[in-house]
């Protein structure tokens, strides 16, 4: 029988750039949970959160590998490129937070009361864990779109974006839920419904992109993702105008934090969370606006 097709392994999945970055973050997420796992340990709620973000980056980093190697992508229903784009930009993030998060909590340069050897693999666990978020930026970096590139919404600077703002979101939702006293008043719940409706449509734009269902939508995908991005930028504005008045100001709120606000549980806390992180999606949206009219624009020459 004559042989059809091309041949049945991609070794450029295991030998591109890419590929290699790939082969890093598998390595440096395995060894960096291992090490947690046999001797570093973890608790409470900020240990878990750093757990499942290495498991679950190394569980899908594998299944990536797998799928390019032996060409299984293509059985899926999904748009591959922007899929793995979307998900190197949210690992990314996650892994930075994880590597800030767990020696920020868990490592002490003395040995009392945990012991020397259990302070080492907690060194050790966080080094491979700055690693592992290098090796994910370095995808980010080699993914990402070039100027003049047909390539897949997902790697360009709009479509990355995208991610940076869901993520930041869940930021503002974890400050949120943590006794930020948001139902005080009505204009701060306005602000609640304003990062509600910019996280879902964000998270529904990403969703379509990476299931590759923009085609059969009834109006065009990239104009109207342009049209929200706009609408975006103006509910933020006036969240990040609302939001510290009702919160800082002196007649709703206080301008300073209380000096009987126990540490951890203190709404005044959670309320100049919500306020840096509203800046910072205000800015995320304006850069996406202008990025997209750039693309725009160019694309038009």
């Amino acid at each position: 029988m004559e042989s059809t097709g091309g041949p049945y392994l991609n070794t450029a999945a295991v030998t591109s750039p890419v590929g290699i970055a790939r082969l890093l973050q598998m390595t440096f997420g395995c060894t960096t949970f291992s090490l947690v796992a046999h001797r570093g340990g973890f608790s409470a709620a900020y240990g878990t959160f750093c757990m499942f973000v290495w498991t679950f980056c190394f569980a899908v980093t594998v299944f990536i590998i797998t799928c390019e190697f032996t060409h299984l992508h293509s059985c899926l229903s999904i748009s591959w490129g922007n899929f793995t784009a979307a998900f190197a930009m949210l690992a990314t993030l996650m892994s930075v937070t994880a590597a800030v998060i767990y020696p920020l909590y868990f490592v002490q340069l003395g040995c009392y009361p945990i012991g020397c050897e259990v302070r080492d693999f907690r060194i050790a666990a966080s080094v491979f864990a700055g690693l592992l978020f290098i090796a994910y930026a370095a995808e980010v970096f080699l993914t990402r779109a070039k100027p003049g590139q047909v390539t897949s919404y997902m790697a360009t600077v709009s479509g990355l974006l995208k991610i940076v703002q869901a993520f930041v979101a869940c930021i503002i939702f974890g400050a949120l839920v943590n006794d930020s006293q948001h139902d005080k008043y009505v204009a701060t719940q306005w602000c609640v419904a304003v990062y509600s409706f910019c996280f879902v449509v964000t998270v529904v734009v990403v969703a379509f992109s990476v299931t590759g269902k923009t085609a059969l939508l009834w109006f065009p995908f990239e104009r109207s993702v342009v049209v929200y991005t706009f609408g975006a930028v103006l509910l933020y504005v006036s969240a990040a105008v609302i939001w510290p008045v009702f919160c800082f100001d002196s007649k709703y709120g206080s301008p300073r934090r209380p000096d009987l606000c126990a540490k951890g549980r203190c709404p005044w806390d959670s309320q100049l969370v919500i306020a840096i992180f509203t800046y910072v999606n205000l800015l995320l949206y304006i850069v996406d606006l202008a990025y997209s009219q750039r693309i725009r624009f160019v694309s038009h020459l």
